[in-house]
């Protein structure tokens, strides 16, 4: 897997540096250099990069609006790479692989690309995936209902493994199986994970979305729980039972959500 890449910073030493360090990684092929803003956008729509290395504070457009001005379009992976530390929490929320600080220090760059391949094979297992429903759909319409994702199947990493989570003014990278149960507060999630608790701005519908399912179950109108946590089921009144946690709390499952309790029982 060759990781195409584009470089992008209004310092020639910047990028000099940077193709240097990149050498040691022999999957990164470096296709571009672009020394601003709107060089970039035009040759990230050209060539269509697998990850883009994105200075932020560049003459014109800086590296948020690079970002910005490739909405209509599937953007590339970023890793943004910045002599600054205060714009963390603003990469973060542009959905960045990573941040580095120049100059750029060889471990820290070998972890960031560590989970860019680990993005991009994601990706391409799911496309694999769609590549062969479509394939099915065409040519043996029949077999498409005997075609089940199983839990080892590539499509099961369209979910995700980290989450960011702005609080506090910081930026925590939550491992989603560390996350014990999520309770909804209007647009607001509370995130529980053993030892920390953090508000996530996000609906709960839309936070589904990004769960997988076989591990996580809603059980209530505002609560979701990480069905690995679940240690034992205590049965209540009316049909309704408490799920006890790893961490020893409790959590009410309604009737309405009651078959999720059933995989325990059975």
């Amino acid at each position: 897997m060759t990781i195409r890449t584009i470089l992008v910073d209004d310092e020639s030493l910047a990028i000099q540096g940077l193709q240097l360090r990149l050498q040691a990684h022999e999957d990164v092929d470096i296709i571009e250099t672009c020394n601003n803003g709107r060089e970039a956008i035009r040759a990230i729509k050209t060539h269509k990069p697998d990850l883009v290395f994105l200075d932020i504070q560049m003459p014109g457009f800086d590296g948020f609006s690079v970002v910005q001005g490739l909405m209509e379009v599937e953007p590339p992976l970023v890793i943004f790479c910045t002599a600054y530390s205060d714009h963390a929490i603003r990469a973060f929320e542009a959905q960045a692989v990573d941040y580095l600080m120049k100059p750029v220090d060889d471990g820290r760059l070998a972890d960031a690309l560590d989970r860019v391949r680990q993005r991009l094979n994601e990706k391409r297992q799911v496309q694999e995936v769609e590549k062969l429903r479509e394939v099915l759909a065409e040519v043996a319409p029949q077999a498409m209902s005997d075609f089940v994702t199983d839990d080892d199947s590539p499509a099961s990493s369209r979910f995700e493994k980290l989450i960011n989570i702005k609080d506090r003014g910081q930026i925590f990278r939550v491992d989603v199986d560390s996350i014990e149960r999520i309770d909804a507060a209007g647009d607001y999630m509370c995130i529980y994970t053993a030892d920390n608790s953090l508000i996530l701005r996000e609906t709960m519908k839309d936070l589904e979305k990004r769960l997988d399912p076989r591990n996580f179950q809603r059980v209530h109108r505002s609560t979701i729980v990480n069905l690995s946590q679940v240690r034992q089921v205590k049965p209540h009144t009316n049909g309704e039972c408490f799920l006890v946690l790893e961490s020893g709390a409790q959590v009410k499952v309604s009737r309405s959500y009651r078959d999720v309790v059933a995989r325990f029982v059975h």
